[in-house]
């Protein structure tokens, strides 16, 4: 049995987590004597009538304590003469979910509290879905309020049959399932009088007792790499903490993805120099020949580590603009941080039933099986078998939140097929044959803007100088390529994602590709900018909206305006001017010549 024990406290609103963990606290004399008094003085002016209101011990924050919620995580640290304990008290309400996540995250065990007077709610399944998403196998539900029942044997064995269908869905080593009153005290560190016949242990008596030791799936060796250090031209040392196994001084060990190998030349933990190390440990590790080693490698020895770019994966969505397919984010994997794709959504999973259900885009506080593309090949593994390399988090590339976290279901196979073949002949080689460096000029605009009659007037000039061209125009593309693709946004995202990687195509054909699109999302530009590379150049056609809608050759205005279409850009639909773009040209100020030649002027030395 470890000697330290990692738990949290979810359950629904006002279901008295905070109130039960500062019950335990107090009633197992493990708060000094002036936070005693504190705690006294602060309940004359609570919500308890004068009564001492444990739940002010955890939840600190002003609107917490005015609100009587918990919002943030509260962790406490505690000892008793058999165990010591970090406890995670976190928030009941929907809107904070995510830091509800975040403190499952780091538990062995997870206490659920139910209100006996409701039984299990929508957000006790969720938690409990949670939970088992974040790898805990250890459940305790914490069955409150039972004085407001007055200690009812009756109801109590309801609510019990009701977890046990719940749990049926889960994969779990425990479940306890404990009558308590948080206000009271009943069964918190002592047994209750007026439940007698409840003959289970006391929730502080089982947290010290239960065993949480995991059997590691993975027994050889994996670290993550932190940090390369090099306090001198004599030492260079990886860092980072073993995650799996051990690892002794002449062990060969190989450097994932690369796959080069190297023997162990020394382990020092901390400023000591030690001859084996094994899980849980922070070391740095040196090896006996100079290879490519940098953080977001893992060093295995006896592992199978998958690397690939493809992988499914659960995620809890977090951010409160919805998920759609196509969307690109940065993904965490233990050390390693790289551009990644949501290709697909396969289905949401229903909290209340565990049902899989048909989505096409997934909301905040959602739980979804989805499909991911990684920029380049990573290394990571299915969460069950290496928590560390099996979870992961998406941050927004703008806002840089965390827009979710997930485990890895298992590898794409379909990815492991693929591998990129170099050809003998090369970009640079035709664009010798061209005499022409490629690029991609990417026409931005509002719908009657001019970009089409701009590129196509563009395209007539650099021919006219011997430049060998393409021009790619919105509504063309429609008919042909994406003929299959709406209007929805994950249509619209999949519309801008092949355009671009079709002109980078292009692109390595030598060519100079002109697009006219109106793109108006920011987001959707910078990804077309990211698929494309350096040879991006954005322009921005910036004719004023009512010059645009003067002009209205499709009469498309005016069906926006009349409300008979939808999300018409400039009218329903926002348009995002870019924030640098190469070059501006307002159609309105000139005749299409002279705007052609001040294009040509802002574009030289770019093409």
């Amino acid at each position: 049995m470890d000697a330290l024990l990692k738990f949290i406290t979810c359950g629904s609103v006002d279901n008295g987590k905070s109130t039960l963990i500062g019950h335990m606290l107090h009633d197992a004399k493990l708060i000094f004597a002036d936070q005693e008094r504190t705690l006294e003085l602060e309940s004359r002016v609570g919500s308890r009538d004068g009564d001492i209101d444990y739940s002010l011990l955890l939840d600190g924050l002003m609107a917490e304590r005015e609100q009587g919620i918990t919002i943030d995580v509260a962790y406490r640290y505690f000892t008793t003469e058999n165990r010591s304990f970090i406890v995670a008290d976190t928030p009941g309400h929907e809107e904070y979910t995510r830091n509800m996540a975040v403190g499952a995250s780091f538990a062995d065990l997870a206490v659920i509290l139910v209100d006996a007077n409701q039984g299990v709610l929508t957000q006790t399944r969720r938690h409990t879905r949670i939970c088992s998403l974040m790898g805990i196998k250890h459940f305790v539900f914490a069955i409150n309020k039972m004085d407001l029942i007055n200690y009812e044997k009756r109801k109590y064995d309801k609510i019990r049959k009701n977890i046990n269908v719940l749990l049926a869905e889960f994969d779990y080593k425990s479940a306890a399932m404990i009558p308590v009153s948080a206000t009271e005290g009943d069964n918190i560190t002592t047994h209750s009088s007026r439940m007698r016949w409840y003959k289970g242990e006391t929730l502080l008596a089982y947290l010290e007792n239960i065993d949480v030791k995991k059997d590691p799936a993975e027994t050889g060796f994996t670290m993550p790499v932190q940090r390369v250090c090099r306090p001198n031209h004599l030492f260079r040392g990886f860092q980072g903490q073993i995650e799996s196994g051990q690892v002794s001084v002449g062990d060969r060990i190989t450097v994932l993805p690369s796959g080069e190998t190297a023997a162990v030349a020394s382990i020092h933990q901390g400023f000591d120099e030690v001859q084996t190390s094994s899980v849980g440990r922070a070391v740095t590790i040196r090896l006996d020949t100079e290879i490519d080693v940098s953080r977001g490698c893992v060093l295995v020895r006896d592992a199978a580590e998958e690397i690939n770019t493809l992988f499914a994966a659960t995620l809890l969505w977090m951010d409160d603009e919805k998920l759609v397919e196509g969307k690109n984010y940065l993904l965490k994997i233990g050390t390693q941080k790289i551009q990644a794709t949501v290709m697909s959504i396969r289905y949401k999973i229903d909290v209340n039933s565990g049902e899989e259900v048909y989505a096409d885009a997934i909301y905040k506080n959602e739980i979804a099986r989805c499909e991911l593309a990684t920029a380049s090949k990573i290394v990571f593994d299915r969460f069950e078998k290496n928590n560390a390399l099996g979870s992961l988090i998406l941050i927004d590339r703008v806002s840089h939140m965390t827009s979710a976290c997930g485990v890895v279901e298992h590898s794409m196979t379909r990815g492991d097929n693929l591998t990129w073949n170099d050809m003998d002949i090369t970009r640079e080689f035709r664009e010798n044959l061209l005499g022409q460096t490629a690029r991609t000029i990417w026409f931005t605009g509002l719908s009657g803007a001019g970009k089409s009659s701009l590129a196509n007037e563009l395209e007539k000039r650099l021919a006219a100088m011997g430049k060998h061209t393409m021009l790619l125009d919105g509504d063309n593309v429609r008919m042909g390529l994406n003929k299959n693709l709406g209007f929805r946004e994950h249509d619209r995202i999949e519309n801008i994602r092949r355009i671009a990687e079709v002109s980078k195509l292009m692109n390595d054909a030598g060519l100079i590709v002109l697009t006219s699109f109106i793109s108006p999302f920011i987001h959707d530009r910078r990804r077309a900018r990211e698929i494309i590379g350096d040879d991006f150049i954005e322009v921005y056609v910036s004719t004023p909206l009512e010059e645009c809608e003067r002009r209205d050759v499709k009469g498309l205005y005016q069906k926006a305006r009349s409300g008979k279409l939808d999300n018409f850009t400039g009218i329903t639909s926002p348009y995002e001017p870019p924030e640098h773009p190469d070059a501006v040209i307002d159609t309105s100020e000139g005749t299409l010549e002279e705007c052609v030649e001040r294009l040509l002027q802002q574009l030289e030395g770019l093409l």
